[in-house]
């Protein structure tokens, strides 16, 4: 009995040795958390993942959530049919019929084969062949063309036998949580987001930490980056959210230190109160949208100067980044159109005219050293920070 099935493909999974079946524990977790409410099953096979009882008229809706999983290559509309030659070319011109009549009754195309069931009578070059053939006399509106075909048809013959004509490609990457933990200084910007989903393609777990200084923030400006938050938890399926209350700590550097020092200042101090957060959340390091020379605060000095704030590892990585690449990028991932709201952070709003590019660490110290409660002020804004769950 034919029916529709998702047939998924996984990336660099398929490389992992022992320790393989954790890794595909995970993406089927991953897939099935992603249709959780479609009520579709999800099944593994040789090489494949399957995804069958979802709503037809949700399809769309299923493969757009299932390419966002990272660990997997792409994602295949296909017909489920039995390992029988009379069944694949009915389900193949079916297929084929409906190419036709969205095409004007004429198309080109040409058929792949691959069996994996070694014991299927046919090889896949006799499948192609035969399939071919027979599709050409049974459809007059179509021509073979093996170099650039309008459409291919593609059949794999597994568990089933399946037809297709097409894929859908995926996030790529790793499956979510299979590489640690990890703390993203999440401003309302185009990069720390950019920044936040290549660290999560590799397998990381989120925390997000944001700097929220009200009033001189508002709250469009805190929702802002809670619905960025929600754009990257629709890829690792859930971040931990942490709203910093950053405002007495940002006006007592403004009031108390030199003005051109206050951006080094300010991110040193995000950085200390980043680090402790995620030190107690459990993540092993932290994570910017930095990129070297972009603003006064990201020259190779400055940089070296703030990392001297924290102990833990900062990943940066659109650090060797064009702006262009980064908002290309995030155009990509669908956190464009909300990091260009118009909504200042707390980096934005206290800029000074002539920031220091060039900042001596000395110097920097010395300026911190004249807050005297300054270990206070940090733990005061730690203490009073929000921590909630972001789901997609």
């Amino acid at each position: 009995m034919a029916r529709n099935v998702l047939l998924i493909r996984y990336g660099e999974v398929h490389l992992k040795g022992q320790n393989r079946s954790y890794f595909m524990r995970l993406l089927k977790e991953d897939i099935e958390q992603a249709l959780s409410d479609m009520g579709a099953v999800v099944t593994t096979g040789q090489g494949r993942f399957y995804a069958f009882g979802y709503p037809e008229e949700r399809e769309d809706e299923a493969v757009a959530r299932i390419a966002k999983v990272f660990g997997l290559h792409s994602v295949s509309r296909a017909r489920e049919v039995g390992k029988d030659f009379d069944a694949i070319f009915a389900a193949a011109k079916g297929l084929m019929e409906k190419e036709l009549q969205k095409r004007g009754g004429k198309c080109t195309f040409k058929v792949f084969a691959r069996r994996a069931d070694k014991t299927f009578p046919m090889d896949s070059m006799t499948i192609a062949r035969e399939l071919g053939h027979l599709l050409l006399k049974a459809l007059p509106g179509l021509k073979v063309d093996v170099n650039g075909p309008d459409v291919p048809l593609s059949v794999e013959v597994r568990e089933h036998a399946y037809v297709y004509t097409g894929e859908e490609m995926g996030a790529g990457g790793m499956p979510a949580g299979s590489n640690g933990k990890a703390a993203l200084l999440l401003s309302g910007g185009i990069d720390s987001p950019v920044a936040g989903y290549m660290v999560m393609k590799r397998g990381v777990d989120l925390h997000c930490v944001h700097f929220h200084s009200f009033p001189y923030t508002s709250e469009r400006a805190r929702d802002k980056v809670v619905a960025l938050a929600k754009i990257l938890a629709g890829y690792g399926g859930s971040v931990v959210m942490h709203i910093v209350h950053f405002t007495d700590v940002q006006m007592a550097l403004y009031e108390k230190c030199p003005d051109n020092q206050t951006t080094i200042l300010m991110r040193r101090a995000m950085m200390a109160i980043a680090e402790r957060i995620a030190k107690a959340s459990g993540c092993q390091a932290l994570v910017t949208g930095e990129a070297i020379g972009q603003v006064a605060s990201q020259t190779m000095e400055s940089l070296v100067v703030t990392d001297d704030a924290v102990n833990m590892p900062v990943f940066r990585p659109c650090i060797g980044m064009d702006k262009s690449e980064i908002m290309d990028y995030a155009r990509r991932i669908g956190t464009y159109e909300t990091s260009i709201l118009p909504y200042e952070d707390c980096c934005t709003i206290f800029t000074p005219r002539h920031p220091v590019t060039k900042p001596k660490l000395e110097d920097i110290k010395r300026s911190e050293s004249l807050l005297e409660n300054y270990e206070e002020l940090l733990q005061g804004a730690i203490d009073r920070t929000e921590t909630f769950i972001v789901t997609p």
